[in-house]
C-alpha cells in the first residue's frame, strides 16, 4: 500500500507552497523514561507512580495506526519487532514505522533522576540499522524489508567543539551505514541541554545555523528526509524554512502543556514554514488520544482553528463521558512547555516574548537556558530537578 508519507514528501518537495503536512506520533519514550513512559495509568492518584503497562502503550499504538490519521508511527526497536515484523501491522496501511535509532545520554530519564541531562549529551546507540530492519545483528537483502526503513537519529550541540565533534563524527558513521544498508532518517536536533556558561543569546539562530552548516556537506544520499527541531516563533521557523527548499522542517511537541498549547502550535508553526509535527508527549498524555489525533489532522489540513478545536475536543470528551485534566477555560490558556525530554529547556511563548538576534529584519524570540548548576546548593539542585519532572509528567 502506499505510504501517506512517501507521496506527501514528493508533493511537499515539488511544490513548498503546497498544504499538505506531516503528522507523527512517536511512542518511543520507552527509551527515555522508562517505566513512566507509557504514560499516567487512568487509576493513577496523586503520590502514586502507577503508569500503564508496555502491553497497553503498544496497544494504543496499534489504535492509532488502525484510525489512520497520523503518517508516521515513531517506536523502539522492541516496539518494532513486535507491531512491525511479527504483526505485520503496517503492511497494509498508509501509516509508516519508523524507530528511534539512537539513544542519547541527554534522553536517559529512567526514574526522572535528571542528572544525565545536566551534563553535554554524548553519542550513543542502542539498536543497529540490521535490529531495526529484520530484529537480528545481521540482515540478508531480502530480509532488510521485514521492518522499519525509516529511523529517528537525534543530535544536541552544546557550543562546545570537543562534544559537538563527538556528536557530528557519530552522526557521519550513522550517515554512512545507513546509505549502505538502503535506511532512510530524519534529524532531530534538541536544543543545547548543558552548554554552561557558553549558552547561544539566541536559540533559534543558534540551532539554525549549525543544521544548515552541519547538512552543508552532505550529498541527496546521505541527507535526512526531514528535521525535527524545538519551534522557536514565527521568525527563527520561517527563516530557516526558506533558506533551502529541499530541506523540510518540522517541529516537535515537547511536554504536555494544555491542549491549546498543542494546537496552536501545529497551526502556527505550519503558518510560518513547519510541513511536519511530531508529538509525543502532547498526544500520550491526552484524555482521549484517538479523538486528540483527530483534532490535530483537522488543524493540520486548514479545517478548524485552535480555539475552535479545544472547544470541540472538550465537547467530544463530554459525549465520550470522559473527564478533562483542565476546564476548558484553563485549556484555552498558553503556558511553556518543555522542548527537551529532560524539561531542562523551554519554548518560547507563542505570542510576545523578548526580542533577540534579528533574522531578515525579523527577531526571534528568545531560548531561556536552564540554571548554572555551578551556582546552585545541593539542595536547589534537587528541588530544580524535582519542578522539572513535574513539567515533564504534567
Amino acid at each position: 500500500m502506499e505510504k501517506s508519507l512517501d507521496r506527501k514528501l514528493a508533493r511537499i518537495l515539488a511544490e513548498p507552497s503546497c498544504s499538505e503536512f506531516i503528522l507523527a506520533d512517536a511512542k518511543d519514550a520507552d527509551m527515555a523514561f522508562g517505566l513512566a513512559a507509557p504514560g499516567r495509568s487512568p487509576e493513577h492518584h496523586a503520590h502514586e507512580a502507577c503508569f500503564r503497562t508496555l502491553d497497553e502503550y503498544r496497544q494504543m499504538m496499534r489504535d492509532i495506526t488502525r484510525q489512520g490519521l497520523v503518517d508516521i508511527m515513531l517506536m523502539s526497536a522492541g516496539s518494532n519487532e513486535v507491531l512491525t515484523i511479527q504483526e505485520r501491522l503496517f503492511d497494509d496501511s498508509p501509516v509508516t514505522p519508523a524507530v528511534r535509532a539512537n539513544d542519547t545520554t541527554d534522553i536517559w530519564l529512567a526514574a526522572g533522576t535528571g542528572r544525565y541531562a545536566t551534563q553535554p549529551s554524548r553519542p550513543f546507540r542502542t539498536a543497529t540499522i540490521d535490529h531495526i530492519q529484520c530484529a537480528k545483528a545481521e540482515c540478508s537483502p531480502e530480509e532488510r524489508r521485514l521492518g522499519a526503513d525509516l529511523g529517528l537519529y537525534s543530535i544536541t550541540f552544546n557550543n562546545d567543539a570537543e562534544r559537538d565533534l563527538e556528536t557530528l563524527d557519530a552522526y557521519r558513521r550513522f550517515r554512512l551505514e545507513a546509505e549502505e544498508k538502503g535506511f532512510r532518517h530524519f534529524l532531530e536536533v534538541f536544543d543545547p541541554n548543558a552548554p554552561g556558561e557558553h549558552a547561544p543569546e539566541d536559540g533559534g539562530r543558534f540551532l539554525a545555523d549549525h543544521i544548515v552548516r552541519a547538512l552543508a556537506g552532505v550529498t541527496r544520499r546521505g541527507r535526512p528526509l526531514f528535521l525535527k527541531i524545538p519551534y522557536h516563533g514565527p521568525a527563527a521557523m520561517e527563516a530557516l524554512a526558506r533558506y533551502d527548499r529541499s530541506l523540510i522542517v518540522g517541529i516537535l511537541g515537547g511536554s504536555a502543556g494544555t491542549t491549546f498549547d498543542a494546537f496552536q502550535m501545529l497551526w502556527e508553526a505550519k503558518k510560518y514554514g513547519a510541513r511536519v509535527a511530531l508529538y509525543g508527549r502532547k498526544i500520550n498524555h491526552s484524555e482521549h488520544q484517538l479523538t486528540f489525533v483527530r483534532y490535530l489532522r483537522a488543524i493540520a489540513e486548514d479545517q478548524i482553528g485552535p480555539d475552535e478545536a479545544v472547544r470541540a475536543y472538550h465537547a467530544d470528551l463530554a459525549r465520550l463521558g470522559i473527564q478533562p485534566h483542565r476546564p476548558l477555560e484553563g485549556d484555552l490558556k498558553l503556558t511553556q512547555t518543555a522542548t527537551a525530554y529532560s524539561g531542562s529547556a523551554t519554548a518560547p511563548p507563542l505570542r510576545g516574548g523578548r526580542r533577540s538576534v534579528p533574522v531578515c529584519g525579523v527577531s526571534t524570540n528568545g531560548w531561556q537556558p536552564q540554571p548554572d548548576f555551578s551556582q546552585m546548593s545541593q539542595a536547589e539542585k534537587v528541588r530544580w530537578n524535582l519542578e522539572r519532572w513535574r513539567r515533564v509528567l504534567e
